[in-house]
């Protein structure tokens, strides 16, 4: 073997790592073959013969930041119990990605939604499983929170995951406008205000089921 598969691989993780993070700025569809050559000094052309095609590379990009957030975010939070403290810790890490400037634009999703959102196709489907992912986990951690008695049964656990995302999500646009990172802790402590008085401290222990910190967030 003449290692050409090798270094096919090599080239297409290193294209797709930095397409995550010129996405998170530029959006996935300002995201240029010619940038990410330049920023990795290597030709346009071996960006085009690793991936074919634009859509390729978004698609793949879509892939690394998934598993980026799944090994900052998801697997952290992971080793938490579930229901409450889970949730907790899906959120605070959540907010340490935003502020640790893990990706230079912030939020991965955030950054690249409103591109797609009324664009049908495999790079919105792509997103789209990424979003339900997200909204998945959090949900379902509430769910759990909430026949645990750790947090009020109303609203729902769905609308709860529904407005923790929006908070989120609004923290972090204005954490981009601003470079203020105290904004991050207002989201937080509004967070807390909605799940309610118990939301820091269980009042009993979560009921426990085997964890999967790995699970994708296309899969929740």
């Amino acid at each position: 073997m003449d290692g050409r598969v090798e270094r096919g691989d090599r080239t297409r993780k290193a294209v797709s790592a930095r397409a995550v993070a010129i996405a998170s700025v530029d959006g996935l569809s300002g995201m240029t073959l010619s940038q990410l050559a330049a920023a990795l000094g290597v030709s346009k052309s071996s960006i085009q013969t690793a991936f074919g095609t634009k859509e390729s590379l978004q698609l793949a990009a879509i892939d690394a930041a998934s598993e980026i957030f799944m090994a900052v975010v998801v697997a952290p939070a992971g080793k938490a119990p579930e229901g409450l403290l889970r949730l907790n810790a899906l959120i605070d890490r959540w907010l340490a990605y935003v502020e640790d400037r893990v990706l230079p634009g912030g939020c991965f999703m955030g950054a690249t939604f409103s591109e797609f959102d009324s664009r049908p196709g495999a790079v919105r489907d792509g997103l789209a499983r990424m979003r339900r992912g997200w909204l998945g986990l959090l949900e379902r951690q509430a769910k759990i929170a909430q026949e645990a008695g750790d947090i009020p049964p109303v609203p729902t656990a769905a609308m709860l995951a529904f407005e923790i995302d929006a908070l989120l999500a609004a923290a972090n646009v204005s954490r981009n406008l601003t470079d203020d990172t105290a904004v991050l802790a207002l989201a937080r402590e509004l967070i807390t205000v909605r799940l309610g008085d118990t939301a820091k401290e269980p009042r009993k222990t979560a009921r426990r089921r085997p964890a999967n910190p790995r699970r994708a967030p296309g899969d929740a």
